[in-house]
């Protein structure tokens, strides 16, 4: 059998050779930064870096066992290829954890949250006097909407969706 595995199309078609381990997928410089340890937390950073991502998890007061736990943003070392899911929108130190993390040039910045409820990142970060176009960064939902309610079935949608981004695509089911 050819090194080609029996494609038809290897040279042409980057993602086929790629998806068939022919040639290895580009991951360099991917960074996800989950803020709050959290069960969605654990998942997303586990199945991230499964796909190339290096993880990181911030939360000021406890560590996320079996991850990479800092305390603050600044530590994290925050910058244009970061990812930021903030894994807990119920925490009260959301205002200032996610105002921190605005300081930085990010890629991307999402909160956790149903459609259906506010944003508390909104108010939260107004209080701190956040000027409305940096609150307008944050994204809210976040992932792709496949119905989600699991910690390991949101980290699906959050990654799907950050991969997406990243592609420059919109995510979705492909249709003929």
């Amino acid at each position: 059998m050819s090194s080609d595995h029996g494609h038809s199309h290897p040279e042409t078609d980057i993602a086929c050779a790629m998806a068939h381990g022919d040639v290895p997928a580009p991951t360099q410089g991917r960074r996800l930064v989950a803020v709050f340890a959290s069960p969605v937390a654990l998942q997303l950073v586990h199945l991230a870096a499964h796909v190339g991502f290096d993880c990181l998890v911030v939360d000021p007061e406890r560590d996320l066992e079996g991850a990479r736990t800092v305390r603050t943003a600044e530590q994290a070392a925050l910058d244009g290829r970061t990812d930021v899911v903030v894994t807990d929108h119920d925490r009260p130190e959301l205002g200032d954890v996610l105002a921190e993390v605005l300081e930085h040039e990010t890629r991307w910045v999402g909160v956790m949250g149903s459609p259906r409820h506010t944003a508390p990142h909104v108010a939260a970060l107004a209080e701190r006097g956040v000027a409305p176009e940096v609150v307008a960064r944050v994204h809210r939902p976040i992932g792709l909407d496949i119905g989600s309610k699991s910690p390991a079935e949101i980290a699906v949608s959050t990654v799907a969706g950050l991969l997406a981004d990243r592609n420059g695509r919109a995510g979705g089911v492909y249709t003929a």
